[in-house]
């Protein structure tokens, strides 16, 4: 699992994470807070659901979600920003996606989801898309920004 393998490359304490989420609506967090000790790594996360709170709690420029849409690689590296900002850490990532079963936009159907992670001075980025029921998109989705958050550690 991969909240483990970033529970044992950030136990030592010595690096923080943060997140920021919206499609998975606190799952992400709670995968993240399932492992024992991650207190000595793990600051919090922000669930940004609505755009309001994207924009006025994480600082999302306004006009990144008019020209992009709010599911989009620029918008998840601008939540990613808030939150390691907001939170003074080291690490942070975010994602945002269409879980469904509606939601889907021209180009972004239903299971597409950006994610975005902040390490030191590496940003990566990443669209993926999934299939299956709201909940097994959400879990996805949360599994794929955790392996991300493990890779750039």
């Amino acid at each position: 699992m991969p909240e483990q393998d970033i529970s044992r490359k950030l136990k030592n304490g010595k690096r923080m994470l943060s997140v920021a989420e919206s499609c998975t609506g606190g799952l992400l967090s709670s995968r993240i807070t399932d492992i024992p000790g991650s207190s000595a790594y793990y600051l919090g996360g922000i669930i940004a659901y609505s755009n309001r709170v994207k924009i006025s709690v994480l600082k999302v420029p306004e006009s990144l979600i008019k020209t992009h849409g709010a599911v989009s690689r620029q918008v998840a590296r601008a939540m990613a920003r808030g939150a390691r900002s907001l939170l003074n850490t080291d690490i942070s990532a975010a994602i945002t996606g269409i879980a469904g079963p509606g939601g889907a936009r021209p180009g972004k159907p239903v299971g597409t989801a950006f994610m975005a992670v902040l390490s030191g001075d590496t940003e990566r980025t990443r669209k993926i898309h999934c299939k299956g029921t709201r909940e097994q998109v959400k879990q996805k989705f949360a599994t794929a920004v955790l392996e991300l958050i493990s890779e750039n550690i």
